[in-house]
């Protein structure tokens, strides 16, 4: 299957889970509808970011893929000082640095044929980055189940379109049927817990706490695909923590000195 049918069944999936549980607890009605707009551009740059994210995995090493999504908070602090009005400071700028730098030892670039899949997913990490930002966003005022209805239904409308276009589809078999089930499941669950931890604490914070995959999946791709586990992506990922724990340092000192602020929408780094 390609990327488009993954997300076309893993949408349909998410979206029978959500309308299932809207209609057996009689919470259809907590699906708005007056922020179609929000949810359509959060929808469309997280669809393009997840189709990134699938030619990344099918393309490099899996460590490789985390690590590089993982410069996705790095991301967040540069758009929320574009898009959201926050100040950048020096020690915010290092710690980008740091990321950055950490990047390049994780990807180990060769800039005069660099791979296409190392682009996906630097690419699909700045998707996920301003994803973030939108869904902290959205949380003001729009309920999680909201959010998962709108996600899962539009995600399924463009990734239908997507493979009308091509017109190569393939239809799921006994063997691939569990698998795109399972990947469906995961996905809304994943969603419910990132939105619903976004909702509670800052986006920042909440995905620092997300490193832990990044040795999980490293074991996996070893253990299930020999993949083989190279000391760059673990330095390297090193230096994207500390960029982005250098970041959250520096948010909350600056929210220690400055009178109190409603931050349900700007997320603090």
């Amino acid at each position: 299957h390609d990327t488009f049918e993954i997300m076309l069944w893993r949408s349909l999936v998410g979206l029978v889970l959500v309308a299932g549980f809207c209609v057996a607890t009689g919470r259809l009605r907590d699906v708005r509808r007056d922020r179609l707009g929000s949810h359509l551009l959060r929808n469309v740059v997280h669809f393009a970011g997840q189709n990134l994210w699938f030619w990344a995995l099918a393309s490099i090493p899996l460590a490789q893929v985390f690590a590089i999504e993982f410069t996705s908070p790095l991301w967040v602090i540069l758009l929320a000082a574009l898009f959201l009005g926050e100040r950048l400071t020096r020690v915010r700028l290092f710690g980008a640095a740091l990321g950055f730098l950490g990047i390049l030892v994780v990807a180990q670039p060769d800039f005069a044929a660099l791979e296409p899949g190392v682009i996906a997913a630097a690419l699909s990490a700045l998707c996920f980055a301003a994803t973030n930002v939108l869904t902290k966003v959205l949380t003001r005022g729009e309920g999680i189940v909201s959010i998962l209805f709108w996600l899962t239904l539009m995600q399924l409308a463009f990734s239908l379109v997507a493979v009308l276009w091509d017109g190569r589809a393939t239809a799921p078999t006994a063997a691939t049927l569990p698998w795109l089930a399972l990947i469906g499941v995961a996905g809304l669950g994943a969603h419910l817990c990132l939105t619903t931890a976004l909702s509670l604490a800052p986006a920042g914070f909440v995905v620092t706490l997300d490193f832990a995959r990044l040795p999980v999946i490293a074991l996996v791709g070893w253990v299930v695909y020999a993949e083989a586990v190279s000391p760059a992506v673990f330095a390297g990922a090193g230096l994207i923590l500390a960029g982005i724990l250098l970041n959250l340092r520096a948010g909350t000192s600056a929210a220690g000195t400055q009178p109190e602020r409603d931050n349900s929408v700007t997320p603090r780094h």
